[in-house]
């Protein structure tokens, strides 16, 4: 089993005793059968929709403290918590940033000798394993209690990228895309049957229109990476922007219906004048799959 810290990840505490209806009337996953233990992948959304923050989330058990877990990108960790501030209004609910005092640690590769209290199974995708959430100076305990080896964080990267999972800022840009797009829809990250939520109305249109054109999948790479945001083109024709990439797979986000076209027409892609392929042509012939959280 192999573990790295993610130094990109970082922590907030959602308290207080309407903290659980006061979430789940804003992000786009159920709450209300939130338990320690377990997670949830989300977003919260502009009204338009579109992602500012995305997340897995989980609930501390009450030698923790009680509350509710946030892990989420570093660098977005005080404006989320701001915006949740923001929020509030009357709520009896509390919003701290753990940054500082919390980190990551994600395991993957294996089954986990010892499940520590703050540890729980990544929502979106088997394959991504387990995170835990533990202070940084105790990663390597935290590892060698659970029987894994620690790696560099790269290795963590280039394993999500294999699998498919997207990330915010390399792969997609926050507040510019919708969950669709990312893919939430089918890595459990969108409930469609709980009501409201901020920008709930322009995502279940999408998804009972099936209007999302633009989708995240897997690529193979015949050499060289592309930089990220590097246009992806069919002959010459923009069909996408690369992503993120290692070990010659990558992700990136396409507009299916013209890359499907292409593959019809047997018109190979290209971006940075580097050849690259989809990994599964399926991803643009098939139908999406349907996923609820």
């Amino acid at each position: 089993m192999k573990a790295a810290l993610l130094p990109d990840r970082g922590v907030i505490k959602v308290g207080g005793n309407d903290a659980r209806d006061f979430l789940n009337g804003l992000v786009t996953t159920d709450i209300t059968a939130l338990q320690p233990g377990l997670a949830r992948f989300g977003a919260l959304l502009t009204p338009q929709g579109k992602i500012t923050t995305d997340f897995l989330i989980t609930e501390a058990p009450s030698g923790h403290g009680g509350g509710f877990l946030i892990d989420c990108p570093r660098v977005l960790a005080q404006g989320l918590a701001d915006k949740l501030g923001f929020y509030r209004l009357r709520a009896k609910v509390t919003v701290e940033n753990l940054s500082d005092n919390l980190g990551v640690l994600a395991a993957w590769d294996g089954d986990l000798a010892l499940k520590p209290d703050l540890a729980f199974a990544d929502p979106r995708d088997a394959r991504l394993g387990w995170r835990i959430l533990v202070p940084q100076d105790l990663a390597q305990k935290a590892a060698d209690l659970i029987g894994a080896d620690m790696v560099d964080s790269a290795a963590y990267d280039a394993h999500r990228i294999a699998s498919g999972v997207p990330r915010g800022g390399l792969d997609f840009m926050y507040g510019d895309a919708f969950p669709h797009e990312t893919n939430m829809d089918r890595l459990h990250g969108v409930d469609f049957d709980k009501g409201c939520y901020v920008g709930q109305e322009v995502v279940s249109r999408m998804q009972h229109r099936g209007t999302a054109r633009t989708r995240t999948v897997r690529i193979v790479l015949d050499g060289a990476a592309p930089e990220p945001g590097a246009a992806i083109l069919a002959g010459d024709k923009p069909v996408g922007t690369m992503g993120s990439a290692a070990d010659r797979n990558g992700l990136a986000l396409i507009r299916i219906d013209r890359v499907a076209d292409a593959l019809n027409a047997k018109i190979p892609l290209t971006s940075g004048g580097l050849s690259l392929h989809l990994a599964d042509p399926d991803d643009v012939r098939s139908p999406p799959r349907q996923t609820v959280a």
